[in-house]
C-alpha cells in the first residue's frame, strides 16, 4: 500500500471516529470501555497474525517496546481522552488533539535528532490556524468554567501520551519491529494496563447492550484500532512522526465534513476558509522538499 492510501485511510476513519466515542460514554465507565476495545482488538490482531502465520514470539526488549507503546497509546492517551470529552466538546478536543502535531515534530528532534526544513513549521503552522478557524465560531460560545479548563488540560495531556507513544513506535520500527504483531502486543499490553487501573478505582465492568454503544464499539474496535492505527503506524515508519502527525490536524476536518453531508451543517466562509488553511497546511507538510 502506498503512502497516499495509508494516509487517507488514518483521516478518514479517525474522523469518524470523534462522534462514534461519544456513544460510549454515559453507562460503561470510560477506562473500561477502553479495556473492551484494546483487548478485543489485540484478539483480532493475534489471530490474524496466526492466520498468516506471522511470527509472534518476540525477546524481552522487543516486550519492553511493546509494553511502553501500549501504556502510552493505548492506555493513557485513550484514558485522557475520553474522560476529556465528558467536560469538554469535540471542538475542543480536536483543538487540544492537534497539537500533537507540534509535539512530533519536537520530539522528533530531542529524541531521533530530526531537523524538518521550513515548509513543515510553515505547513504545521497553517494547520492549527486552520483548525483555530473552523472551530472558532463553536468554541466562542463555551463558558470557560473549571470543568472546560480541567477536560481541556487533561485532551493536551492525551495528546502528548500520544506523540510520545508516536516515538516509542518510530523506534520499534527502526529495530525492525513488524507493525502488525507490535500492535497487537501493544494492544494487549495497553488493555491490560487499562483494567489494572479500572480496577484500582473501583469500577465495574459492566456492559452497555444498547445498540448504540455495541456497534461504536465494534466500529472503533475494528477500524479505529484495527486498520486505523496499522494504517497510521506504518505510514509513521516511513514518513517519519514529524510528518505523519499531520493527520491529527486533519481528523477534525473529516468529522466537520460528516457534519455538512448529514447533520445540516451549512457550508459558509468561516468553514471554507479554515479547510484552505488546513488543506494548504497538509500540501506542504505531506510533499517532500530539498531541506525536508
Amino acid at each position: 500500500m502506498n503512502n497516499v492510501f495509508l494516509y487517507i485511510t488514518a483521516v478518514l476513519i479517525w474522523g469518524s471516529t470523534w462522534l462514534a466515542i461519544e456513544f460510549q460514554l454515559g453507562v460503561v465507565e470510560p477506562e473500561v470501555s477502553i479495556v473492551y476495545r484494546y483487548l478485543a482488538s489485540a484478539s483480532i490482531l493475534f489471530l490474524w497474525s496466526k492466520i498468516k502465520g506471522l511470527p509472534l514470539v518476540f525477546n524481552r526488549k522487543s516486550h519492553q517496546w511493546f509494553a511502553l507503546m501500549g501504556l502510552l497509546m493505548f492506555c493513557l492517551n485513550y484514558i485522557l481522552a475520553y474522560r476529556a470529552q465528558i467536560h469538554i466538546t469535540s471542538a475542543l478536543s480536536a483543538i487540544a488533539f492537534s497539537s500533537m502535531l507540534w509535539m512530533n515534530i519536537i520530539n522528533s528532534r530531542v529524541f531521533f535528532g530530526v531537523r524538518v526544513g521550513p515548509r513543515i513549521y510553515v505547513g504545521a503552522l497553517l494547520g492549527i490556524v486552520g483548525i483555530i478557524v473552523l472551530f472558532g465560531p463553536q468554541v466562542a460560545e463555551i463558558s470557560l468554567s473549571d470543568s472546560v479548563f480541567f477536560g481541556s488540560i487533561l485532551a493536551v495531556i492525551g495528546a502528548l501520551m500520544a506523540s510520545f507513544g508516536n516515538m516509542a513506535s518510530q523506534a520499534a520500527q527502526n529495530s525492525k519491529l513488524p507493525v502488525v504483531q507490535s500492535n497487537a502486543w501493544s494492544m494487549l499490553y495497553g488493555g491490560l494496563f487499562t483494567a489494572v487501573i479500572a480496577l484500582s478505582q473501583g469500577h465495574e465492568f459492566t456492559f452497555d447492550p444498547s445498540a448504540a454503544y455495541v456497534l461504536s464499539l465494534a466500529y472503533l474496535t475494528i477500524f479505529g484500532s484495527v486498520i486505523a492505527f496499522g494504517a497510521y503506524l506504518t505510514l509513521l515508519g516511513r514518513i517519519g512522526a514529524h510528518r505523519a502527525g499531520y493527520a491529527a490536524v486533519m481528523f477534525p476536518v473529516v468529522a466537520l465534513v460528516l457534519s455538512i453531508l448529514f447533520e445540516d451543517l451549512v457550508l459558509d466562509t468561516t468553514l471554507i476558509t479554515g479547510f484552505v488553511l488546513v488543506l494548504a497546511g497538509n500540501l506542504l507538510v505531506l510533499t517532500t522538499g530539498k531541506r525536508d
